[in-house]
């Protein structure tokens, strides 16, 4: 009989080596591969391909009636709205976000929600134990909520007791780093043995018509720890973010096989757990007054949803010879420097004698290119020490050129801007908003212009 294979697997990207090494070639990273049995190889197999000897496949056309997935609604609009809707039947959910920043509270909150409405929910805990979630409940105001709680770690008793009677609507699995399966060697958070625990999980999940719902952890950099595969399995990936030091929590879709991407859910952490924000626009401005310099507003665009935030800019003129720093928060620190030289290179202005630092109030991350036409209005207030007027938001993306260039829903952004009081819009040329005053730029020469006072 032929001998298995040996192999050496990455813990941190899953690659596979056939000898062992100190640093994995394709990640760089040091001490993580793990030697494992690969699949046994026959002689027969090695001569012959698969064709022939399967079973015949249906093939359908793209014009066959397809039927909307029903939807489990969580309880929990803000958390439906990053989903597309709610959960669906058979469907597997994959969640991450830095430890401590309130995953497993948001399932628990909503675990409990949907079985006080009715439905079955099944929570298995391989982190704490039953008690430690029980206590927990207890102080989310959630103690008497039906919910069907366990500790355990092995898949196969989770499955076998799973399959007994009626499966659940929702089962929650924190965390699938934690979970074990019997049908192959190794630690429970290695790659394997994460793969082969989610997709068990998952195929019952099919089978057996249950939402499920894994708890990923993350690594140092941000990313869900385990073998990139298992963002492929699952059918939906959701970000939870946020800072330990404020209180809002943003939950984003990355993935959605059953809707939208880069929709957000955002949520503020109190005593008794996670609330909904319902206008997160104002749990990210702050209290502005007249006369503060390097202050812009921006009507960032999250999705569908469109969220005020104050970008902040501060400029310090340094003596000669010193070295000036560049200093980024919520922001992509390479936009910023793009920013810098074009505002040098095409306006003029110098920034190479200053420090620079720039901050997204509230602890907000910014991702959108939209941004530009606000940070640049920030810089040039903080530089020239002339303040941006109160009641105005500034949008639009730069080119290298100076161009300042159109950017998508607009029309949306000026409509939230105008709902929280905002009076004035600086944005691309050719820009319109009803019931506010719109002043168009072509250039980033002319808004400097315009903030200076030259015409």
């Amino acid at each position: 009989m032929a001998k298995p294979q040996k192999r050496y697997v990455c813990q941190s990207c899953g690659s596979v080596s056939h000898r062992w090494q100190g640093q994995c070639v394709d990640c760089s990273e040091w001490n993580t591969l793990v030697e494992e049995a690969g699949a046994v190889v026959t002689p027969f197999q090695a001569k012959h391909n698969l064709q022939g000897g399967g079973r015949a496949i249906s093939l359908v056309g793209l014009d066959a009636e397809v039927a909307l997935p029903a939807r489990l609604a969580s309880g929990i609009a803000e958390l439906d709205r990053a989903l597309g809707g709610g959960f669906v039947e058979g469907s597997a959910t994959l969640i991450g976000g830095d430890p401590g920043i309130g995953k497993s509270t948001l399932l628990l909150q909503a675990a409990a929600r949907m079985a006080l409405g009715g439905q079955s929910v099944a929570y298995v805990s391989g982190e704490e134990a039953a008690d430690q979630v029980r206590l927990r409940a207890r102080r989310l105001g959630l103690g008497e909520a039906p919910v069907q709680l366990a500790a355990a770690t092995s898949v196969r008793d989770i499955l076998t007791t799973l399959g007994q009677g009626r499966p659940p609507a929702l089962l929650v699995i924190d965390s699938i780093q934690t979970m074990h399966s019997d049908l192959i060697e190794g630690a429970p958070g290695t790659v394997s043995q994460v793969r082969a625990s989610a997709q068990e999980l998952i195929r019952f999940a099919k089978e057996r018509g249950t939402a499920l719902v894994l708890v990923g952890h993350v690594t140092k950099d941000g990313t869900i720890a385990g073998p990139r595969v298992l963002e492929h399995m699952v059918d939906t990936v959701l970000s939870f973010e946020g800072e330990r030091s404020h209180q809002y929590r943003i939950l984003r879709a990355i993935k959605n096989r059953f809707g939208g991407t880069d929709e957000i859910g955002v949520f503020a952490m109190e005593t008794a757990g996670l609330s909904e924000v319902a206008n997160p626009s104002a749990l990210f401005l702050t209290h502005r007054e007249e006369g503060v310099t390097g202050t812009t507003v921006f009507p960032a665009l999250e999705g569908t949803r469109p969220v005020l935030v104050e970008v902040q800019a501060l400029v310090v003129r340094l003596a000669s010879g010193a070295t000036p720093r560049r200093a980024v928060v919520g922001w992509d620190s390479g936009r910023l420097a793009m920013i810098l030289a074009v505002l040098e290179a095409r306006c003029g202005l110098s920034f190479s004698t200053c420090e620079v630092y720039l901050n997204i109030a509230g602890g907000y991350r910014v991702q959108d290119p939209a941004a530009d036409l606000a940070v640049a209005a920030a810089l040039i207030s903080a530089l020239s020490e002339r303040p941006v007027p109160a009641d105005a938001v500034a949008f639009g993306e730069i080119a290298l050129s100076g161009e300042v260039r159109p950017v998508a829903h607009a029309a949306l952004r000026l409509k939230e801007a105008a709902k929280l009081g905002f009076e004035r819009a600086l944005g691309p040329a050719g820009l319109t908003g009803d019931g506010m005053r719109v002043s168009g730029f072509r250039t980033l020469g002319s808004l400097v212009d315009h903030m200076l006072g030259r015409g």
